[in-house]
């Protein structure tokens, strides 16, 4: 059973490696308490990971480089049974791209011991913050140039901030320049499915960081576009293929058919990182699906009638030509 630990000082890092264990932020106690949780063993990082306590593309690569780590360290000299627990890993999601990445670049350093996995994968996550700072640097520069010379009025999906990072964020990173630069009038954070991560994550950063915002369900996203309260929409991504389609929480796909319609900037924000090279593009991405009762339930309550079942997409998949940009730590992705 996994260590739980209450608040009991500043965590700086959603994911981080403490004394022989990965400790995480629990999101699924979020916003009701801040607990956190002492991972020792692969068997319980990979329960985390599934259960959405640890979740968000970057995040889950430096879960995926620490896992890793903690195997080399439990199985010293034996490569085999550390590739078997990478690869495990590698599967507990199957859509977030940065998970493998994140496995394969600790591995680069397998032979050298388990000492230099754990560096190469306290060296990802340092990169991490640096970029993921860069990325929305220059996505806020882009929106800025785009959009009307007045504090801006923005849209996100799902939660793309410090917890779904090792701890700055990437579409929510956007928000933390526009907000220092006293260029942010609001944000209208979509409730989003799967478990409400964004009423239930985006909401408890914003207020954390002190930034005006209101709930929005998702079903009102094209109203408040239409009624003209909406400026842009800025989303992070899960996968990026290599013509520019993105993967990322179910609903994106609607939010940029409603920017396109109403002639809105549709912004992506991520990691090189998260870019699947190898895809052409987002018809080869396996898009995983959750429980039913995600959708018949409502904390533990039963909203749908018995023997109801549900299509429960964690991701969709938006075309590249519904995207203004992709922007990565390089800039706008693919290149012109």
């Amino acid at each position: 059973m996994a260590g739980r630990h209450r608040r009991g000082g500043t965590v700086r890092r959603t994911i981080d490696w403490d004394g022989g264990a990965v400790m995480i932020i629990d999101q699924c106690a979020l916003p009701a308490s801040f607990e956190t949780l002492r991972l020792t063993t692969v068997d319980e990082l990979i329960g985390a990971i599934r259960r959405l306590a640890v979740r968000g593309a970057p995040a889950l690569g430096a879960a995926g480089a620490l896992g890793t780590a903690l195997s080399a360290f439990r199985h010293p000299g034996d490569a085999e049974a550390v590739r078997a627990d990478a690869r495990r890993l590698a599967d507990a999601r199957p859509t977030a791209v940065n998970l493998s990445w994140g496995v394969r670049r600790a591995l680069t350093r397998l032979a050298e011991g388990p000492e230099a996995v754990l560096a190469e994968a306290k060296a990802l996550m340092d990169e991490d913050e640096r970029v993921n700072r860069e990325a929305s640097r220059r996505a806020a520069e882009l929106l800025l140039d785009r959009c009307p010379s007045r504090p801006l009025r923005l849209l996100t999906h799902c939660n793309a901030g410090r917890l779904a990072t090792v701890g700055w964020g990437t579409a929510l990173g956007v928000v933390w320049h526009l907000h220092e630069a006293g260029r942010l009038e609001y944000v209208f954070a979509d409730e989003t499915r799967p478990l409400l991560q964004g009423a239930r994550l985006t909401a408890w950063e914003l207020a954390e960081a002190g930034v005006p915002y209101r709930l929005l369900p998702d079903s009102a996203a094209a109203s408040a576009m239409a009624r003209g309260l909406v400026d842009c929409v800025v989303v992070g991504a899960d996968r990026i293929a290599a013509n520019g389609d993105v993967a990322n929480k179910i609903g994106t796909y609607g939010l940029a058919l409603a920017a396109a319609r109403h002639g809105l900037p549709f912004v992506v924000v991520a990691p090189m990182s998260t870019v699947d090279k190898e895809l052409p593009d987002g018809g080869g991405i396996v898009i995983e699906e959750r429980d039913a009762g995600e959708v018949t339930c409502v904390a533990g309550q039963r909203v749908a009638p018995p023997g109801a079942t549900a299509y429960n997409p964690a991701f969709d998949v938006t075309p590249a030509e519904l995207i203004t940009a992709v922007v990565t730590e390089h800039g706008i992705f693919p290149p012109a």
